[in-house]
């Protein structure tokens, strides 16, 4: 395994503004109120609700309530292209909008606030990553989802969590070598397991980089009978800790298959409304951040995903406002990388080996880029 910690200048993730920008939360009445708001836009708009796991649980059974979805970000942008409705509200963070518009570009995509980003988007701007990239032009760009369209477009394959060991595998046995971004830490989880030579853009999670170690085996200390749940985007020594690590859809199934009833959660707290939710009678207790004390108890939740309301919601339905766009030249480029993987992912639930896999994964066999 060769892997190499490229030292490269990214600009800093200022979160200030979205920690004043969290909207003020409810009471009852209010709460209730909006719901009901939203349900007869959702109709009126001929609309649907698609959240991500890591948003404010009323969001989340809203949308389920409504006949949307609670998923990761690809999952939502595909429910959204499959759905009959003409208007998506993307309760989640920007790329996750721009992915739904990329696979439903002829629908209207609304976000409850379109300042709502991501660290790991923010630390890969486009055109530093593109001279990155340029630097290494042997190699296959492997890029994360959570990225923008631009720096999608800019990739040979996309992946996510769920299926970047598999891809990243079947690259390495080819001989290929890696370029991979943003987040150093799945990057590292990844290069680890597969020998894979990777070059990584240094990029991460402000969420998952704050867990800790130290204080995690405190935690097992105490609760020895806890199985450990991590997120590869957490640091090497936290998912050397774990029982089960792996991307949101992989956490909710440890929770239903291991065997024990307590649990210790390393990843963003808003999973935890859909591990409590599917896992009744069991316990599901936060790991240990760097913001886990007296004064800071929500260090575990981002707080882009914070800035997503009910009142967000329900403005964006009334007025239209927050729409999201994609550059139109932007869509096919962007959505490629996306059937490639959907092409591997397919083609390895049909049965067939890595290598088949890789070597038919050019065809659009979901049709994203057409879509």
């Amino acid at each position: 395994m060769s892997t190499i910690a490229v030292a490269y200048e990214q600009p800093a993730c200022q979160t200030q503004h979205a920690w004043a920008r969290v909207p003020v939360e409810p009471n009852q009445a209010q709460r209730l109120a909006l719901k009901q708001t939203i349900r007869e836009l959702l109709v009126q708009r001929n609309a649907v609700m698609v959240s991500h796991y890591y948003v404010h649980p009323d969001l989340q059974d809203l949308a389920e309530e409504t006949g949307g979805i609670v998923s990761d970000s690809l999952e939502m942008a595909r429910f959204g292209r499959d759905h009959a409705a003409q208007t998506l509200v993307v309760s989640g963070v920007r790329f996750m909008g721009e992915t739904a518009k990329m696979l439903s570009p002829e629908k209207t995509v609304l976000m409850p606030d379109l300042d709502a980003t991501c660290s790991l988007d923010l630390g890969c701007p486009v055109d530093a990553f593109s001279a990155f990239c340029d630097a290494y032009p042997d190699r296959t760009v492997v890029v994360y989802a959570n990225t923008s369209a631009a720096v999608k477009a800019r990739a040979d394959w996309v992946v996510t969590s769920s299926c970047a060991l598999e891809i990243v595998g079947a690259l390495h046995a080819q001989g290929q070598k890696i370029l991979w971004g943003p987040d150093k830490h799945l990057g590292a989880y990844i290069a680890k397991q597969t020998g894979a030579d990777m070059v990584m853009w240094q990029g991460s999670c402000i969420v998952h980089d704050e867990f800790k170690a130290h204080e995690l085996r405190d935690l097992k200390a105490a609760y020895p009978e806890a199985a450990v749940l991590v997120h590869p985007e957490s640091p090497a020594d936290v998912v050397s800790l774990a029982d089960a690590v792996g991307s949101t859809s992989a956490i909710l199934n440890a929770a239903k298959r291991l065997n024990t009833n307590t649990f210790i959660v390393a990843t963003d707290n808003g999973m935890l409304h859909q591990l409590r939710l599917q896992n009744p009678g069991k316990t599901f207790i936060e790991a240990p951040t760097a913001g886990n004390s007296a004064t800071c108890k929500s260090c575990a939740h981002c707080p882009w995903m914070a800035m997503n309301s009910l009142a967000g919601v329900a403005h964006v339905l009334q007025t239209g406002a927050n729409a999201v766009h994609v550059d139109p030249a932007l869509i096919q480029p962007a959505c490629a990388p996306i059937d490639r993987m959907l092409s591997f992912t397919q083609a390895l639930k049909a049965g067939q080996g890595q290598a088949v896999a890789l070597m038919t994964a050019g065809a659009m066999v979901e049709g994203i880029g057409a879509a």
